[in-house]
């Protein structure tokens, strides 16, 4: 089979032929159909050589959708030929977290050598891939699979950080989204459909700014030197009840930490290398708190599909076939897919 993979740190991801594999016992071998691009793969790419361990040669992918090809034995519960999502944060299975379906929060991960699909197992930047768990699949039914590639992670993600704080989220309150690219869209959709707040995007791009409004956002800021002022006019100076920043620099904690409310949330989702919120007394305002969220629930993964399946997600993607799939990773890195980037194999 063809799979698309990372094989010399500092190099471009390259398309190559591999064996098929076969499943195991209690593995479940997935057709796949479509797999979205994210950032997290270009981060995983940028490490230095001191510091990579992700494993190489590694097959992208944390975002994939296909149909069950074979089952290992003892799987049961699921059926050749199922349409199913893939649950990418894998964990033990049997710790406190894992129990509670908060497998993206497993305190034995680590220890046991349990990686993420394209995050350090093999990924669904293939024709085929092993899912190691039943539990790790979720059924879609007749959903578009280019669409819903994307919901495990850009939906996941931004769901999740939302579920940690709904509480705030009730009517008067004031969300600002930093980053309006394949998970911040998203985001806004997630918020307008689950919350009564007003929603402000915050981006550098105005083809970004424009799809923002068209998905939910009240509010259209520019991410320049005026931002945080413009965000404090909004909320007649009170700020901002929730800042969620999917960009994760430097220069958008910087921001978040400037147009926060007193009592209220910074949820800092993106990442990147370096970058970091700096905390204490006269650093955030009074009450206010600060957050990683890492991906999402199973149950919540379940939710977001349901959601999709509701018609209150419409996921802007551009699709590459699979030979694309280096060019694609160079368009993710320069900031030009409006929306998801999905890699379709076949």
């Amino acid at each position: 089979m063809r799979a698309l993979q990372y094989t010399a740190v500092g190099s471009e991801p390259v398309v190559v032929e591999i064996p098929t594999p076969a499943p195991g016992p209690g593995e479940i071998l997935l057709k796949v159909i479509a797999a979205g691009l994210c950032h997290s793969d270009i981060f995983v790419m940028d490490q230095p050589e001191d510091s990579y361990g992700y494993g190489l040669p590694l097959t992208l992918g944390h975002e994939g959708v296909g149909t069950v090809a074979e089952l290992g034995a003892g799987v049961s519960g699921i059926s050749i030929g199922d349409a199913v999502a893939v649950y990418g944060p894998w964990g033990c299975g049997t710790c406190h977290a894992c129990t509670l379906g908060r497998e993206n929060y497993c305190t034995r991960a680590a220890e046991l050598a349990i990686a993420p699909p394209g995050l350090g197992a093999p990924g669904s930047m293939a024709e085929y891939m092993i899912v190691d768990s039943v539990r790790h699949l979720v059924p879609i039914g007749d959903l578009d699979p280019v669409r819903a590639a994307p919901l495990t992670d850009a939906g996941l993600t931004p769901y999740h950080a939302v579920q940690r704080v709904l509480p705030l989220l009730g009517p008067g309150s004031t969300a600002v989204v930093v980053g309006v690219g394949g998970l911040g869209h998203v985001a806004i959709q997630i918020l307008r459909a689950i919350t009564a707040t007003r929603i402000v995007a915050v981006d550098l791009d105005d083809e970004r700014l424009a799809l923002a409004r068209s998905v939910g956002a009240d509010d259209a800021v520019r991410s320049d030197a005026g931002a945080a002022d413009a965000v404090r006019a909004l909320t007649n100076g009170l700020g901002a009840t929730v800042v969620f920043d999917f960009v994760g620099a430097q220069s958008t904690i910087d921001m978040a930490q400037q147009v926060v409310a007193i009592d209220g949330h910074i949820s800092i989702v993106g990442i990147h290398a370096g970058a970091h919120a700096k905390v204490g007394f006269f650093l955030v305002p009074f009450g206010a708190s600060v957050v990683t969220p890492y991906w999402g629930t199973r149950s919540e993964l379940m939710e977001v599909v349901a959601l999709a399946h509701d018609g209150k997600l419409d996921i802007h993607t551009e699709t590459f076939g699979l030979d694309e799939g280096p060019t694609a990773y160079r368009r993710l890195r320069e900031g030009t897919i409006l929306g998801r980037g999905v890699v379709v194999p076949g």
